[in-house]
């Protein structure tokens, strides 16, 4: 899935729960002080900035195959080495971090388990690799009123439930595949104010991620009708979308 996007774009449909993840899952990998630490698919940069704040830029770096993002990412993190490069093949010696992180990516890595397992690599001996992932399986994601009213319309259609990660312990279970010990997991969430439904709306036109590619290829009427699916589902005033994610840690053998 390509993100070559606008990084606006990306932070007006994601990273408001983005921001909210980021110290969540530093705290889950145990980020602190005396550490170097990897953000792998950092899109703009906001687990890049969570971790830049506990670490300082010298021992932080990150890659993101979208060069928009790993454009943004520099501006929005100065002093960090964000290079452009994909999970599966991380431009990094083995052992390089103590930990080595990965936000609302795994669903998107080309081969996952490639992913976690390069993440362990360039990760020291008994150091850290956790990731987290929306519950698009569970119906707990930010995007479920999206893909629930695209399923009234279009009941075959492809949403995101079926992504890596998105089902209950599919996370572990890849950590696990990928070689790390001590595997854990936990939930994290996010609560996000919407000013009204039409400020929901807005973001799917940027053609950001899965939503935003299947918006892309309805027809006027075909987009008009999923608008008001999804507006039977929300209210017209302000509200707050909650979400949660599956989170994973483990150590590296």
């Amino acid at each position: 899935m390509s993100f070559d996007v606008a990084p606006d774009a990306y932070d007006r449909f994601m990273g408001r729960y983005s921001r909210q993840l980021s110290p969540q899952l530093a705290d889950f990998a145990g980020i602190g002080p005396g550490q170097r630490a990897l953000d792998v698919g950092c899109g703009p940069g906001a687990l890049t900035a969570e971790l830049v704040k506990r670490l300082g830029t010298m021992a932080v770096s990150a890659v993101d195959p979208s060069a928009p993002f790993v454009a943004a990412a520099r501006l929005r993190n100065p002093g960090v080495t964000v290079l452009q490069a994909a999970a599966e093949e991380l431009p990094f010696s083995d052992g390089t971090f103590d930990a080595a992180l990965a936000q609302l990516v795994v669903h998107f890595m080309t081969d996952p388990l490639a992913g976690l397992t390069q993440m362990g690599r360039v990760t020291r001996r008994s150091g850290v690799v956790a990731a987290c992932v929306w519950d698009h399986g569970g119906g707990r994601g930010p995007l479920s009123p999206f893909w629930r009213a695209a399923r009234d319309l279009e009941p075959d259609v492809v949403d995101e439930s079926r992504l890596a990660g998105s089902r209950p312990g599919h996370l572990a279970e890849l950590f696990e595949a990928a070689g790390l010990l001590q595997v854990e997991e936990a939930e994290l969430s996010a609560n996000v104010e919407h000013a009204g439904f039409d400020a929901w709306w807005e973001p799917f036109g940027y053609g950001v991620g899965p939503a935003g590619a299947y918006v892309a290829t309805l027809s006027p009427d075909d987009k008009a009708a999923l608008r008001e699916q999804c507006h039977r589902l929300l209210p017209d005033g302000p509200f707050v979308q909650s979400a949660i994610a599956w989170a994973a840690r483990g150590r590296v053998p």
